[in-house]
């Protein structure tokens, strides 16, 4: 089974795949998506969407896992990352994927046990419970790979 966690945004969607086998709990890849800022919001949605399509194809996903928007001060951000997130979602419903979403601190206390630990805390975890030899990097793509780990977990 693969599950594909997603940090969306409009200038960078993280992405990290994992596989489990028979309770065994793979990464098989991560990365972001870099849609440029020099690109209108339009041909920037087009590229997310194209992008993760390829993933998805390479990749089949039997869950997508999605971090939901959590903003108070920056509306302007919010507004833009709900556009990413929403060709995200249409994206996986398309495709009859089954969709998850979860807060920030939802994803923190599955990954760690506390929904305050911090971004270092995190990326360490991420390390020790993929057994990657590195921290993953960039940021988008560890907090993607925690998305997916969180499903997976409340999934058991």
């Amino acid at each position: 089974m693969i599950v594909i966690g997603i940090d969306p945004g409009l200038a960078r969607v993280g992405y990290g795949v994992i596989e489990v086998n028979n309770r065994k709990t793979e990464p098989v890849c991560y990365g972001c998506i870099e849609s440029g800022k020099d690109r209108r919001t339009s041909e920037r949605l087009l590229h997310i969407y194209n992008e993760l399509a390829a993933l998805f194809e390479k990749y089949p996903p039997a869950h997508v896992a999605v971090e939901k928007l959590f903003f108070t001060n920056n509306i302007t951000s919010a507004m833009s990352v709900s556009e990413a997130r929403g060709v995200i979602l249409l994206l996986a419903e398309q495709r009859h994927i089954p969709i998850a979403e979860y807060t920030p601190n939802q994803v923190k206390q599955a990954i760690t046990g506390s929904g305050r630990a911090d971004k270092r805390q995190m990326q360490e975890m991420i390390m020790r419970l993929l057994y990657l030899s590195e921290i993953p990097r960039p940021d988008d793509a560890a907090d993607a790979l925690s998305i997916a780990l969180c499903h997976i977990h409340i999934m058991r």
